[in-house]
C-alpha cells in the first residue's frame, strides 16, 4: 500500500544523540547533492536545537527515524528572504534520510501530515523552496498540496519558492458550524 494511505508519521525534536545519525544521511548522496557539506548543516542544526526561530525534527516511522525536518518562522530571522510572506507563516526543510525510502511516496505523505498539523495549530501559510533542478522534491510538495508561487535566488540559492494556504479548509469548517 502506498504510504500515505497508512503511515502515521511521529514528530520529535532533534537531540544532540541524533546528529551522528542525521550526519550520516547528509552523506547519503540523494542527500548531498542538495544539502550543503555535512559539517556545516550538523553545526547549523546543532545551533537550531535551542532556536526560536528553527524547530529540527527526527521523523519516525514505527519508531524509526527515517527523515530530518525542520520547520522555521522567516519573520523571526533579520532579512530573511521569505519575510515578505504573510504573517504566521512557516517554512518547512525536509529530506528522506534512507535511501532506500526514497521515491515511494514519503516525501510527500510527510509534508502533508506536517503541514495538517500546522493548519490544526493555527498556521495559516506553510512554505517550501526546493532548488529547480530537484524535480523529485517539486513533484512530492506538489503531490502534498504545495504550488509554486515564485522563483527566487537567494543566500539559499536558487528555489521555487511553494505555498500551500490553510484558508480552504479552515472556511469549510467554519461553514459547517453554523446552525
Amino acid at each position: 500500500m502506498p504510504p500515505e494511505t497508512v503511515a502515521l508519521y511521529d514528530f520529535r525534536p532533534v537531540t544532540k544523540k541524533d546528529l551522528p545519525m542525521i550526519a550520516g544521511w547528509l552523506a547519503e548522496p540523494h542527500v548531498a547533492e542538495w544539502w550543503d557539506d555535512p559539517k556545516t548543516e550538523i553545526a547549523r542544526i546543532s545551533d537550531h536545537i535551542e532556536s526560536v526561530s528553527v524547530e529540527p525534527l527526527i521523523v519516525e516511522l514505527d519508531g524509526k527515524p527515517i527523515a530530518y525536518l525542520q520547520s522555521y518562522d522567516p519573520h523571526l530571522e533579520d532579512d530573511h528572504p521569505y519575510a515578505d510572506q504573510p504573517f504566521g507563516t512557516l517554512g518547512i526543510d525536509l529530506t528522506i534520510g534512507l535511501p532506500e525510502l526514497v521515491g515511494i511516496g514519503h516525501g510527500s505523505a510527510i509534508a502533508r501530515q506536517f503541514v495538517e498539523e500546522l493548519f490544526d495549530e493555527g498556521v495559516p501559510r506553510v512554505v517550501i523552496d526546493p532548488d529547480p533542478a530537484n524535480i523529485r522534491a517539486i513533484r512530492a510538495y506538489e503531490k502534498a498540496g504545495f504550488q509554486a508561487i515564485d522563483r527566487r535566488r537567494s543566500e539559499y540559492g536558487d528555489v521555487v519558492l511553494m505555498a500551500i494556504d490553510a484558508e480552504e479548509g479552515d472556511a469549510e469548517e467554519s461553514d459547517g458550524e453554523e446552525g
